[in-house]
């Protein structure tokens, strides 16, 4: 009488594959922090800003993820700005629907990412920069809602006075 056995693996291709298992698992692992660890650094790295608005303002949500996109994380207070404006001592005709604070420096209303990082690496004695009002096509007001309108608006650096000097213009209108 003929009886079969099962077949075993030889144990070194046992030890093979489980080897191989264990460094699929690894090169996982490794993928995985590769992919999660860029967000963790560019959080651990955030300038922190602090900033006032009204809690039902879309275009001061929409700044803020345009500063988020580069690299700014934020602290939020939703009481509106007008008081922290005063108390900050920027004049009311260069107020807008947001200020924040960072580094130092007052930010009103929608700033360029690229302009705060300016300011933050020049350091003038300042109170900060401010763009009056909301002109369309600034950051936080470039949504869809504006069909790509770009109006001109200039970037101003306020002095600690109230006086004001042009920081950087945005000149460039689209066709109507």
């Amino acid at each position: 009488m003929h009886t079969t056995t099962a077949t075993r693996p030889h144990p070194q291709t046992a030890t093979h594959s489980l080897l191989h298992r264990r460094h699929a698992l690894a090169a996982l692992a490794l993928l995985g922090a590769a992919l999660v660890a860029p967000r963790l650094v560019r959080a651990a790295t955030a300038t922190p800003v602090e900033i006032w608005k009204d809690p039902s303002c879309g275009c001061c949500h929409d700044w803020m993820e345009h500063m988020q996109a580069n690299g700014f994380s934020f602290t939020v207070h939703d009481t509106g700005n007008n008081g922290v404006r005063a108390q900050l001592g920027l004049p009311q005709k260069l107020g807008s629907c947001h200020t924040a604070l960072v580094g130092g420096y007052l930010i009103e209303g929608h700033v360029p990412a690229s302009d705060v990082r300016a300011l933050l690496q020049q350091k003038p004695k300042a109170l900060g920069l401010a763009v009056p009002g909301m002109p369309v096509g600034s950051p936080g007001m470039d949504g869809p809602v504006y069909g790509n309108r770009r109006d001109p608006y200039d970037v101003l650096l306020v002095a600690h006075g109230g006086g004001t000097r042009v920081f950087k213009s945005y000149r460039t209108q689209s066709a109507s």
